[in-house]
């Protein structure tokens, strides 16, 4: 089964938009589908991450199980 969309990006990649104003955090939020996803994602652009503390999980989680995981 072929990969879509951004779960088929290379780790590496997603761990440079994590880092570059967590890109890949909220992009992956507003595409989810659910409500909350889109909510935080819209909160995320608004207040700057969240004042850097959904930055700072994103990127762990990305490094640790290579997806963005919490609230997506």
């Amino acid at each position: 089964m072929a990969k879509s969309g951004l779960k088929s990006l290379d780790w590496i990649v997603k761990i440079l938009l994590v880092i570059i104003y967590d890109i890949y955090g909220i992009l992956r939020r507003l595409t989810s589908g659910s409500i909350v996803g889109i909510i935080v994602g819209l909160i995320q652009i608004f207040t700057v991450n969240i004042f850097g503390i959904m930055w700072l999980v994103d990127l762990i989680t990305v490094l640790l199980k290579k997806e963005v995981t919490v609230l997506a």
